[in-house]
């Protein structure tokens, strides 16, 4: 904003430059000094524009980066609870959750409702007195592969940030946060900005890697989970979809 409005004066200084040149500079120079001056105006003009229209451009670019990226930490934040209902924490390496997705399976379970003789009641009132009781039958498994991906194999290369610097990993760690003396198993997964925006205006990633907004995915990361606290939302507001 402060280029646009310095660029702007600048603009405006010049035009009236080229008006004073065409009232008193004399005949022999105007030519030279109208071109030069009218061609520090087109330059500016366009420096003015790119300044407006750069912004815009890098948000679009990084919107859609940012989405792809999402989709991803969304695979992998599925697969870790996938990891944790069935073992209790999360994985630490990718090599070890996608063994984990390739061999695991779901146990199907069924509740219902019963009842049965109390024993202790009947023969303390002489009488038959039954009492509620949950039964859970186990129906079968099903592997976790088939239930989170269906037929595609996509969680093999779920380490691999799909866009931004070629051949980008995503970080992954997991380990345990210790609340009312019980250790609760966490996870985080993240990848920084500056390797999905590597190739963009540089001044624009600064402050993209410094915004506070709630529309904006804050701090210089994308990430899901955390490692300090109980959490497993990524830091993306919906507009990019669901972060929980």
């Amino acid at each position: 904003m402060t280029f646009f409005l310095i660029a702007l004066a600048v603009i405006l200084g010049t035009i009236g430059l080229v008006k004073l040149v065409d009232k008193f500079i004399p005949s022999k120079l105007k030519p030279v000094l109208t071109i030069a001056l009218w061609l520090l105006i087109a330059f500016l003009g366009y420096q003015t524009y790119m300044s407006i229209y750069e912004p815009i451009k890098f948000n679009k670019e990084k919107n859609k980066r940012y989405a792809v990226v999402i989709e991803s930490l969304i695979d992998i934040r599925d697969a870790q609870l996938a990891h944790r209902q069935v073992t209790g924490k999360f994985a630490k390496t990718f090599d070890g959750l996608i063994k984990f997705i390739d061999t695991a399976e779901y146990t199907l379970t069924q509740r219902r409702d019963s009842s049965v003789i109390d024993k202790e009641l009947t023969r303390r009132y002489g009488v038959d007195t039954t009492k509620d009781i949950v039964i859970i039958d186990t129906l079968g498994t099903v592997p976790v592969k088939d239930s989170l991906f269906k037929s595609s194999n996509r969680y093999k290369t779920m380490m691999n940030v799909p866009v931004g610097q070629e051949g980008a990993k995503f970080k992954m760690d997991a380990g345990f946060v210790e609340q009312n003396n019980i250790n609760i198993p966490v996870f985080e997964a993240s990848v920084k900005k500056d390797v999905l925006l590597y190739d963009q205006n540089r001044d624009l990633v600064i402050q993209e890697n410094q915004i506070i907004s709630v529309d904006g995915v804050n701090g210089d990361a994308l990430k899901v989970g955390s490692m300090d606290e109980v959490k497993t939302g990524g830091n993306w507001p919906k507009t990019y979809g669901d972060s929980e």
